[in-house]
């Protein structure tokens, strides 16, 4: 081959995994609706007829959908929606609005995607419905009194157009349980109260990780909510998982160039009957089914590819494997001094001994006392103040934590404290310590204190 066909080649190679990544980052990044839904085909359907009952028989509804992070709360929302808005009926019946900011970003309808990350008051959330719902120069300068004078005067607003009939809206709330630390809860309040009314077919859709979300609300907010809760669980099996990790991994039918996605997705398919791949996958199944620790993986994976190496392949997933699995604090536990370090083997056997009470530095400073005199050959006798600035450096870290605040009453030497470090990472972090001394290692190899 000659240099200039040669150079084309790896030119074009080099646009190919540019595109490539420009698809699987934003697929990784914005929780599209792709690929199949795993264990969540009933919370599918009951959320699918919410929205139907609203589009289609002018139904008032409110739900929440409850979930731990990464339970899948969003990407049910999103294949939900994306199906919802395939039916011809909700497109003749639902006037269109345009959304952005969002990793949920749809350029139809009436769907508001509030977070409460950014609607931080309820003054901001109102302000970004107007916005949403293009009424700026419908309100102008207008004072309201109230929120919920403000809210029915945007809704009055969407009933003078061509049609007199009113159009269904739906709510969703990313972060629902950030909104509830609104003064009053008035704009959730608002929102419950107007999907009661028969006026405007209205639904609110919560997403929060809060079981105990409804504690959390106000006594004239629950009364108007419709008490409905849909549960996300993560209950796929391993199967599903390797299913998971081919299908966000792969390249759709629709890649401009269809040799390097037919090359790429058999590599793909390679990958997930590769016996390497597979224990890392399944060290991270057994740890978290939370599928955003795959798609980070993923992503950091798709990220070593260049025209050098076109390919991921399982070396590459071990590594990056290892790097996220890596413990930050074991991480720091490398940085201290040997002086810090005994600090925490002292404490450690204080654990130990009192069966996990807390301890203070005076306990401390008394166990290391004692390992100083009988076992340590080469460690050099600190004075107490020094000792207490080791002891404060930790505090800094947050290695170790006050289990009460700090008072004027208590000298800082008797304030009670524990340890945010288990046996097994300070013994994996002492044997990739530097230059450790021997005594130390069996120091904190001991499982008697120095008593």
């Amino acid at each position: 081959m000659s240099k200039r066909k040669l150079k084309q080649s790896s030119k074009e190679n080099g646009e190919c995994i540019s595109e490539m990544q420009k698809v699987l980052r934003e697929r990784f990044c914005h929780h599209n609706a792709n690929g199949k839904l795993f264990g969540v085909e009933r919370q599918y359907k009951h959320l699918l007829e919410l929205l139907k009952q609203t589009a289609l028989h002018g139904e008032s509804n409110s739900a929440l959908i409850i979930g731990p992070r990464g339970s899948g709360k969003t990407v049910l929302l999103s294949h939900v929606l994306k199906d919802f808005n395939k039916m011809k009926e909700v497109r003749d019946n639902v006037l269109e609005v345009h959304l952005n900011g969002k990793p949920l970003v749809y350029h139809e309808k009436y769907f508001f995607f509030f977070s409460g990350l950014l609607q931080t008051n309820d003054r901001l959330a109102l302000k970004e419905i107007t916005r949403q719902l293009h009424l700026e120069n419908v309100v102008g300068d207008k004072v309201f009194g109230s929120f919920a004078e403000n809210l029915a005067f945007l809704l009055e607003a969407l009933r003078k157009g061509d049609r007199v009939s009113s159009r269904p809206i739906l709510f969703i709330l990313d972060e629902f349980d950030l909104f509830v630390h609104h003064k009053n809860q008035t704009l959730l309040y608002n929102l419950f109260d107007v999907s009661q009314s028969a006026q405007t077919p209205v639904t609110v859709i919560g997403l929060t990780c809060r079981e105990d979300i409804l504690e959390l609300l106000e006594k004239r907010v629950k009364s108007r909510f419709s008490h409905r809760q849909i549960y996300v669980m993560n209950s796929f099996d391993f199967k599903q998982y390797i299913r998971i990790f081919k299908e966000q991994l792969s390249l759709p039918a629709e890649f401009s160039d269809e040799s390097f996605a037919q090359k790429w997705n058999n590599n793909v398919q390679h990958l997930s009957e590769d016996k390497t791949v597979k224990d890392i996958l399944q060290k991270f199944f057994h740890c978290t089914k939370d599928l955003r620790s795959l798609y980070l993986l993923l992503m950091l994976a798709v990220s070593t590819v260049s025209a050098s190496h076109p390919l991921i392949t399982a070396s590459d997933l071990q590594e990056l494997s290892k790097q996220l699995s890596m413990d930050s604090k074991a991480n720091i536990v490398h940085g201290l001094s040997v002086l810090e370090i005994c600090l925490i083997i002292a404490m450690k056997h204080l654990s130990e001994v009192y069966e996990g009470e807390p301890f203070n530095f005076q306990m401390v400073y008394n166990e290391f006392q004692k390992f100083i005199q009988r076992k340590a050959h080469c460690m050099y006798d600190f004075e107490k103040p020094i000792v207490m600035k080791a002891f404060e450096h930790l505090l800094q870290l947050e290695l170790v934590v006050p289990i009460e605040r700090p008072s004027v009453r208590v000298q800082r030497e008797y304030l009670l404290m524990k340890l945010l470090l288990d046996n097994n990472q300070i013994m994996d972090a002492l044997q990739a310590y530097p230059n450790c001394p021997t005594d130390v290692k069996q120091w904190a190899a001991s499982s008697l204190s120095w008593l």
